[in-house]
């Protein structure tokens, strides 16, 4: 399960907080990188040998920590339609993508991955990790993270987080 010292928030309060900061985020990148953009999850591939084969739906990501990365290069593009479709039924936010001319947008800026784990069952992974980002003109902020994965049918769904600190940067 979920570290104990990660319970800094209550589960509820760091999902609001991770919404809000969804919300915001709208830049118009989806569908606009080349066959050799590198891939905005950080690894060393290109997004077409990368993330882009999850997004395209030509695979599934075969592990937690796959899905983990495209999800947050899903982010990064706008493809608020893959965050739906990998995001757990349970607690999928209805309005999520909804826009919000009202708030100025995130821009995600890295991506890091501090561990990975399986959970108690086969079937339950976590993946810590690290996202920087702005909002409108601000300091760059940091996100600190520990994700609930569950594989259902075959495939992995980002069920919900535990925040270790949102702090700027």
């Amino acid at each position: 399960g979920y570290p104990k010292q990660c319970f800094c928030p209550t589960l509820r309060e760091a999902t609001f907080y991770k919404f809000k900061i969804i919300r915001h985020y709208s830049m118009s990148t989806k569908n606009h990188l080349s066959a050799t953009t590198p891939c905005p999850c950080g690894t060393t591939q290109t997004y077409a040998q990368c993330c882009g084969v999850f997004h395209s739906g030509a695979q599934s990501a075969p592990t937690a920590q796959a899905l983990m990365r495209s999800r947050y290069s899903a982010y990064v593009m706008s493809d608020f339609a893959y965050l739906r479709a990998t995001w757990h039924a349970s607690t999928c936010p209805n309005d999520l993508g909804a826009q919000d001319d009202d708030h100025p947008t995130t821009k995600w800026l890295g991506l890091t991955i501090k561990k990975t784990w399986q959970g108690a069952q086969d079937a339950e992974a976590f993946v810590e990790f690290i996202a920087k980002y702005k909002i409108g003109g601000q300091r760059v902020e940091r996100l600190h993270e520990v994700s609930r994965f569950v594989r259902e049918n075959g495939r992995w769904f980002y069920v919900d987080g535990v925040y270790h600190d949102v702090l700027q940067v």
